[in-house]
């Protein structure tokens, strides 16, 4: 994903609710929401060309959504593997603790920057490669955003949907996020960042929504993780300029009791 917010709630009836919109190049192909056929635990989209995914949730509980790092002082690893399939990775592993220390540790380094959130009923990391090295953090309570820099960092985009959530009722966030998510407006050039890619593309990908004919947002997805583990996701698609592709919900199985890992 490109654009990311999420309310994190551990201990409540509904301890995640997250919202994002996925930009990529209309050309690049894709399957929509779906239980992965060889996974069938897994529940997500799918990058056809990679094999990975940008966003997806498993039975046990486990969600996992990434966002690229766009820095140009970051530079891309010789035959780097697809930032994608640290999602499929994480939700097939039977000790989430361990994978992600041994990415801070080790592995991730042989990625392109990247962020990747993952959470449990319970727990929520942000594992971030970039400039200064890979760093693993638990996520505190609270209203985040998540673009390509880092957690929080205080982009346009980001503050405009972080926003829309934080200042939400609990029955109005999908409503609320959805205004603010399909906002195709650009930001001013004074408040742009500076990633490295021009100044015409800097104001096209500051845009919530980005319209294009080659490149775009081509998902919004709502999902939420209740205390007992389902995960229950809305996918909207879109096509060039922004054509509405269709709507789909699908949840996971309610699995979790007292006996099962907490995580």
């Amino acid at each position: 994903m490109c654009l990311i917010t999420f309310s994190w709630s551990p201990g409540s009836s509904i301890p995640l609710r997250l919202a994002g919109n996925r930009d990529e190049f209309h050309q690049r192909p894709t399957a929509p929401l779906a239980h992965w056929q060889e996974h069938t635990a897994v529940l997500g989209g799918r990058d056809l060309e990679a094999g990975g995914t940008w966003l997806a949730a498993n039975s046990r509980g486990v969600v996992a959504a990434l966002t690229n790092v766009r820095d140009p002082a970051l530079p891309t690893p010789v035959n780097a593997p697809s930032r994608g399939e640290l999602v499929a990775s994480v939700l097939q592993s039977d000790d989430i603790e361990a994978w992600l220390k041994e990415k801070e540790r080790a592995s991730a380094h042989h990625y392109a920057g990247f962020n990747l959130l993952v959470a449990t009923p319970h727990r929520m990391w942000h594992l971030h490669r970039g400039r200064h090295g890979v760093v693993l953090t638990s996520v505190p309570p609270g209203v985040h955003g998540l673009s390509n820099a880092t957690l929080n960092t205080p982009w346009p985009k980001l503050n405009l949907v972080r926003d829309a959530l934080l200042n939400s009722a609990d029955e109005q966030w999908q409503s609320a996020t959805q205004h603010a998510l399909h906002n195709s407006q650009t930001a001013p050039d004074e408040k742009l960042p500076d990633t490295g890619v021009g100044l015409a593309l800097e104001r096209q990908l500051s845009a919530a929504f980005i319209v294009g004919e080659h490149y775009g947002t081509r998902a919004t997805t709502w999902l939420t993780l209740n205390q007992r583990g389902q995960v229950t996701i809305t996918e909207q698609r879109f096509g060039p300029l922004g054509r509405f592709e269709g709507e789909v919900t699908l949840a996971t199985p309610a699995k979790l009791t007292s006996h099962q890992p907490q995580y």
